[in-house]
């Protein structure tokens, strides 16, 4: 079965290890083969991977794109996988369900599933920047 995909104008994508550029109009086409597909969206430079949790999406993302060296990525996804359990226990469940994914190679499925340790990893920073703001309101009073 293909996958229909729709570019809209001037959008890039990566196929396989190649990146397509569109032109000024919508194009739609189809991809007849199993290959790693991701919209410029998705895509997370390594300057952007600033975080615990953003170094761990862009590590599944090489996972995904580059299975040749899987093995170095994979070395590092557990070294801060294993980091990020000790700070923040609390996102176990988030890693396990990424880990279940990689283990089934189902890596665009833990890449969704790093979006969610992304946004998890924020809302543990604003209540702690909110909790401290609190601290410091508490201590001038």
């Amino acid at each position: 079965m293909s996958l229909k995909i729709r570019l809209k104008p001037n959008e890039k994508m990566l196929i396989g290890n190649a990146v397509i550029s569109n032109g000024e109009r919508t194009t739609e086409f189809y991809i007849e083969n199993r290959v790693p597909i991701l919209r410029e969206k998705e895509i997370m430079k390594e300057d952007a991977a600033s975080t615990p949790g953003r170094q761990v999406y862009f590590l599944v993302q090489l996972m995904y794109v580059d299975e040749e060296n899987f093995e170095t990525y994979h070395n590092r996804f557990w070294e801060i996988v294993r980091q990020i359990i000790l700070a923040a226990p609390s996102t176990t469940p988030i890693i396990t369900s990424i880990c279940h994914e990689i283990m089934g190679r189902r890596f665009y499925q833990a890449m969704k599933e790093a979006r969610h340790l992304i946004d998890y990893e924020q809302e543990l920073v604003d209540a702690a920047s909110a909790d401290g703001e609190t601290a410091k309101a508490s201590e001038s009073a």
